[in-house]
């Protein structure tokens, strides 16, 4: 049930959970849609502390099962929506849609009358669901592996 779940906003001490989730996430979710290399050149964080100062750069919220986080995501201040992950375990159970409306809301306090992503092969279906349209299929180049994505962007009501 999605209403067990909750969101809080990112705190310095929250950045190896999220590094935990984003890692997994690519590993064993995306790897449906992606050769083990690009996996590989993806799934990496080559230093925990900038990763850290890009979370606490920006609005970053987790979502939690009680005291345990699950997923997290963010806002730029362009309006992207530059990352969205949700721990294998906890997929198709409402996490990434709460995540969503979190960011949605936040972005509509902030005065935007649209946002955007670049979606992964994984998870365009899930933004075509929530009304993103996709403006353009790009190739994007990860430690020497070449990625498709999409960008894709959503009108606020």
């Amino acid at each position: 049930m999605q209403d067990r779940f909750s969101v809080k906003a990112y705190e310095p001490d929250d950045a190896e959970a999220t590094i935990d989730i984003f890692l997994r996430a690519i590993r064993e979710v995306a790897s449906k849609d992606y050769n083990p290399a690009q996996i590989t050149a993806w799934a990496k964080v080559d230093d925990a502390e900038i990763w850290a100062q890009y979370r606490a750069s920006r609005p970053t919220w987790l979502a939690m099962d009680g005291s345990k986080p699950i997923g997290f995501t963010d806002l730029k201040s362009d309006g992207c929506l530059d990352m969205m992950f949700v721990s294998p375990d906890y997929q198709g159970k409402g996490v990434a849609s709460l995540l969503l409306a979190t960011v949605e809301n936040a972005a509509r306090e902030l005065g935007f009358q649209w946002i955007f992503t670049e979606a992964s092969l994984t998870a365009r279906p899930f933004f075509e669901r929530k009304g993103f349209v996709v403006v353009t299929a790009q190739q994007v180049e990860k430690r020497g592996q070449i990625l498709s994505n999409f960008l894709m962007e959503k009108t606020l009501a």
